[in-house]
């Protein structure tokens, strides 16, 4: 990967583990000086523990992370030129605000009057002037936050952190906020590092978004890039409304999804190749004639959102899709649905089966996924060959007891694909099995997992 000169901080195959579980697995990532960049994802998909390596909190197991070139991996937090605003913002409550955000500065022996020139210069940037003798504790949670922030603006770093800093707010304050902090970034021109879950929040403020899922990076793009052109499932699904279905790339620009082809406008995925089509909400276009349109279905709910109406419209192949118009429509109604091409993402299937490392322990008997299951003796393979085991998404039942099936996990992503749910279930082994299934399952549901024998296929390996 090359490098651009303006690279301010660069992160270079850096791991992390907190005893067995890998939180981040050997990530690479350049941030541009003046950039707003955005690490996002769920909890606990490693975006904190990126950012406290950054700012030197934590420790890498292996990688390095350097700053204008220079390796900073063992510095300590307090040379590194950069400052962190926390979420609980760690203000110390028997300071007034002045003496808050001064604090740092006389712990390095700057003059009296050059810190107060720099203090009444950072108030009047984040809108506090009228507060510098006030007690701390008696602002309100954005004015805390306006001062935590002018606490690190102060000592001039070439890069501020910013670990989920808006989160204690509430939703009003929170929007007044990004603006703020949008205008704090355009006036000082230094590089903002943001950590945030809230896909719009990453999508208002940054210039550049990293989405993060299970220690790796998905995606790194503007937020353009991130929501039109998303790389796979799960950042198509994480960020914004999505209908994420099956589909087949018939030939370039033509793609089959629904039961229904239809132009696109992707190219270089081949011929009757699986894939995954991801249409938005409001890329669906809906007319109460049926004329003209690519296909129909029935309203089965509409609900006003403030801005639009949104829709779950039952196709005419018995698909379910979501829709959101400015205009509603009747519930039990027959409608027209159109989409253009430029409005299908066309994106390559992560998987198409289940596939595991396993080894044959008898010619009928076959070990993987921590357990031993018997298969149909196959031609060539007997006990001791190291095989490949396949099994179908729909071939894995999950069950409501842990101890009633093969194995046990707990569900740890859901992904609705129209006409059935596709489930990425953690086994108590920590090995990953995707499920295709009608049933309706919760994130963080404890299951049983079930394989029957005839859902099993073995291939040897090659030596």
């Amino acid at each position: 990967m090359a490098i651009p000169n303006d690279v301010i901080i660069n992160i270079e195959h850096v791991s992390k583990s907190f005893g067995d579980k890998k939180v981040l697995d050997d990530i690479n990532l350049y941030i541009k000086k003046g950039e707003f960049l955005t690490l996002l994802g769920p909890s606990g998909c490693g975006k904190t523990t990126m950012l406290r390596i950054i700012a030197g909190f934590a420790q890498a197991d292996c990688g390095i992370v350097s700053m204008d070139g220079a390796d900073i991996t063992g510095v300590p937090p307090y040379k590194r030129p950069l400052n962190t605003v926390f979420q609980r913002y760690a203000l110390f409550p028997h300071l007034d605000v002045y003496d808050n955000i001064a604090f740092g500065l006389k712990l390095r022996g700057v003059p009296k009057d050059e810190i107060e020139k720099k203090v009444k210069k950072v108030l009047k940037m984040v809108s506090m002037s009228d507060y510098e003798d006030r007690d701390v504790e008696s602002l309100s949670g954005g004015q805390q936050q306006r001062v935590a922030i002018a606490r690190a603006l102060v000592n001039q770093p070439k890069v501020l952190l910013l670990d989920e800093p808006l989160a204690a707010l509430d939703l009003k304050m929170r929007k007044d906020m990004q603006i703020e902090l949008k205008e704090m970034h355009r006036k000082l021109g230094i590089t903002f590092i943001y950590v945030t879950h809230d896909q719009e929040e990453a999508l208002t403020l940054s210039d550049t978004i990293v989405v993060m899922n299970g220690g790796k990076i998905q995606q790194i793009g503007t937020p353009t890039d991130i929501y039109n052109e998303p790389q796979n499932s799960f950042v198509a699904d994480f960020i914004g409304e999505s209908n994420i279905l099956n589909g087949t790339m018939i030939k370039d620009r033509e793609v089959s999804f629904i039961g229904h082809d239809f132009e696109c406008v992707d190219e270089g995925f081949g011929e009757n190749v699986p894939v995954d089509v991801v249409v938005r909400p409001e890329d669906i276009y809906i007319m109460n004639k049926t004329e003209g349109a690519q296909f129909t279905g029935v309203v089965k709910s509409c609900t006003f959102k403030g801005v639009h109406y949104e829709m779950f419209v039952d196709s005419d192949n018995g698909y379910e899709l979501m829709i959101q118009d400015y205009n509603a429509f009747e519930i039990g109604s027959t409608v027209g649905l159109l989409i253009k091409p430029c409005d299908i993402q066309v994106m390559h299937k992560e998987r198409v089966e289940n596939r595991f490392e396993g080894e044959m322990t008898a010619d009928d008997t076959v070990k993987f996924l921590g357990g031993e299951f018997k298969v149909e003796p196959v031609e060539g393979v007997s006990a001791g060959d190291k095989v490949e085991v396949s099994v179908a998404f729909s071939g894995v039942d999950l069950l409501d007891h842990t101890e009633e099936g093969n194995l046990s996990g707990e569900v740890h992503f859901i992904l609705y694909k129209g006409d059935h749910y596709h489930l990425t279930v953690l086994t108590d082994d920590g090995d990953f099995v995707w499920v295709d299934t009608q049933d309706i399952w919760d994130k963080g549901d404890l299951v049983g997992i079930n394989i029957e024998s005839k859902d099993i296929k073995i291939t040897k390996k090659n030596d």
